[in-house]
């Protein structure tokens, strides 16, 4: 689904002063080059994860509204995906910051918010309308719905241990090996089994 970054996050999750720390580099000719691998691997881990690592702000744009446009939770069910629900793709979620859709004059309606209802706790999120209420009739026309929202752990001090670990090994892994390819000339090299395994906790599982 089209996902929009609106706003980046305004830091890394990884300084480079730790980056630096962790490759055991003390000059700086490097710096530059540094900086763009802590992107790199805070972007790796983002897709690896389905997480925001760093609060940023997002745009979810829909053809249309979710259907059928169903009331309240079927009876008995602890906990469901309701048909009608808007998922956000990226977690964990902070808040939502605008529902908006072009109504069929075309012009663009933003939504009340005490009109919908959002699960922060799920991941990923889901919004529904509250009971009694329905979505918007919108344009039939593609991008007629989008949902601005943040997300993220929030700054870097609240990103947990873990994924900042496996940023820094990755950051090693790209700064030792800088090409596409490695040539090797004697030995074996294998990728250690447990470093993936630092994000396995952070993974929002959507099936």
């Amino acid at each position: 689904m089209p996902l929009q970054l609106v706003t980046p996050p305004a830091e890394e999750p990884v300084s480079l002063a730790d980056a630096k720390l962790h490759l055991r580099v003390d000059f700086t000719d490097d710096d530059a080059l540094i900086t763009s691998l802590i992107a790199a691997a805070r972007q790796a881990a983002e897709t690896l994860t389905g997480r925001q690592i760093v609060t940023a702000r997002w745009k979810l744009v829909l053809d249309s509204f979710p259907g059928p446009s169903l009331m309240g939770v079927p009876a008995g069910q602890a906990f469901s995906l309701p048909g009608h629900a808007i998922l956000l793709p990226r977690s964990p979620l902070q808040s939502v910051v605008a529902i908006q859709y072009l109504d069929m004059a075309g012009t663009q309606q933003t939504m009340p918010a005490t009109d919908y209802t959002v699960d922060a706790a799920c991941e990923p999120a889901r919004i529904t309308p509250v009971f009694g209420k329905i979505w918007p009739i919108s344009l039939p026309q593609i991008g007629a719905v989008s949902v601005t929202f943040d997300a993220g752990f929030g700054p870097a001090s609240s990103v947990p241990e873990g994924i900042k670990s496996w940023i820094k090994l990755r950051i090693g892994s790209l700064y030792a090996h800088r090409e596409e390819v490695a040539l090797i000339n004697r030995g074996r090299i294998e990728a250690l089994p447990f470093i993936d395994g630092l994000l396995d906790p952070f993974k929002v599982v959507t099936a």
